[in-house]
């Protein structure tokens, strides 16, 4: 008998808490993103809620500066560490539904071979500029006024493996820039290329003092080659349901319904509607602005600024689970705005598990992957799972 009727699963996309056991291997030793964004803060900086939940008690021989130990936590707490071979959105939410990525993703640290740009060119009808890896905002205010005055296409990189192609609508209809990405898409899966993810990103404005980027970013993943937990839920006729940017990173398998959402402000307003509704099984939600807009941009109070939001909103979410209900916090990897360069950084991330219905609250420990929190999700709903992960559900009491 299951033990809670709604799963639901916020990933605080980028919200690492502290450098991993193998970050020396990604150059990233001494990467702390929610250490830095405490103690970098400038002015007054809280999390209310997740402190109640336990989000210092991960680690109370460091907490969080202004996010005091939780005499009695909340929830059970602890961290997750990264069994994948990349820190990408992608690597980190196929492990979590109990995929680790073990063979690596491409990555173009000089730019997209000429063959590559050619087919993009002939497809396009366009030039391609830029192609080396570049800040997503610090490309457009470069090249945008360029581009409008010529149309050519930017296509740059970063530390991920992702290729993006930056358009400004006034330039190349959003369909059309849709459209080739999923031409890229098409040509990018295997050797030599074998590209995580082929970014579409409209933007508008007519000079770099107002160039913004618009809501209507569309990512197009590698397909999960093998099922993931999302297919084992919705065989065993579950409900699986995606909010924000999770639905692409999946390709759409295993989801029943999915929701694309603006911010993580429309994301929450989302995450809170959908409580409301009588479902059976899982929620996934994926709030991408503390990565996409502060994270990358290395911005410590904007970052500060989304997690106090955040943290507001949670406080309205709380009250309206029930009984049955398990709501389960994390992230997919770090991306520490006071860290050197702008790419991810291997972190562990955070887990905090919460239920009304649960008295008091255990220390999960070091979880060994993010498979285990997939695997506590079958494990919950009695679906049979794989060898990745091990399931914490009987630790929650």
């Amino acid at each position: 008998m299951t033990q809670f009727r709604r799963v639901f699963v916020i990933v605080l996309d980028s919200v690492g808490i502290g450098q991993a056991l193998d970050a020396q291997k990604y150059d990233d030793e001494g990467a702390d993103t929610l250490g830095h964004i405490g103690s970098g803060y400038q002015g007054h900086f809280e999390l209310k809620n997740l402190q109640k939940l336990g989000l210092s008690n991960i680690r109370p021989e460091n907490p969080i500066t202004n996010v005091p130990i939780a005499p009695s936590p909340l929830a059970s707490f602890g961290k997750m560490q990264e069994i994948s071979v990349g820190k990408d959105s992608m690597d980190g939410h196929f492990e979590m539904m109990g995929l680790p990525v073990t063979e690596p993703l491409g990555f173009f640290p000089d730019g997209f071979d000429d063959a590559l740009i050619k087919k993009i060119e002939d497809y396009s009808g366009r030039k391609v500029i830029v192609n080396k890896p570049y800040s997503g905002t610090e490309v457009i205010e470069k090249y945008g006024e360029h581009q409008l005055e010529t149309g050519d296409l930017i296509v740059y990189t970063s530390g991920d493996s992702v290729l993006q192609i930056a358009a400004n609508t006034a330039v190349m209809p959003l369909e059309e820039l849709h459209d080739l990405c999923r031409y890229v898409r098409s040509i990018t899966i295997d050797a030599p290329y074998r590209i995580g993810r082929v970014i579409a990103r409209p933007y508008v404005g007519t000079n770099k003092d107002n160039f913004e980027r618009t809501s209507d970013r569309h990512d197009y993943a590698l397909l999960p080659e093998k099922p993931t937990d999302l297919d084992r839920l919705k065989e065993a006729g579950y409900e699986v349901i995606a909010v924000g940017k999770t639905e692409d990173i999946f390709s759409g398998q295993g989801i029943t319904e999915g929701f694309h959402t603006t911010s993580n402000r429309d994301g929450m307003d989302k995450v809170i509607e959908l409580s409301d509704r009588e479902f059976r099984g899982f929620l996934f939600a994926n709030l991408v602005d503390f990565d996409a807009m502060y994270g990358h941009r290395r911005n410590i109070q904007g970052y500060g600024d989304a997690l106090m939001d955040f943290d507001r909103r949670l406080g309205e979410l709380l009250p309206l689970l029930k009984e049955d209900d398990l709501l389960m916090i994390t992230a997919d990897h770090g991306n520490d705005p006071g860290f050197k360069g702008t790419d991810h950084t291997r972190e562990f991330v955070p887990l905090l598990a919460y239920s009304p219905s649960l008295i008091g609250s255990q220390d999960l420990g070091t979880r060994q992957t993010f498979s285990d929190l997939g695997q506590t999700i079958l494990d919950n709903f009695e679906v049979k799972g794989t060898e990745h992960g091990t399931s914490f559900l009987n630790q929650l009491k």
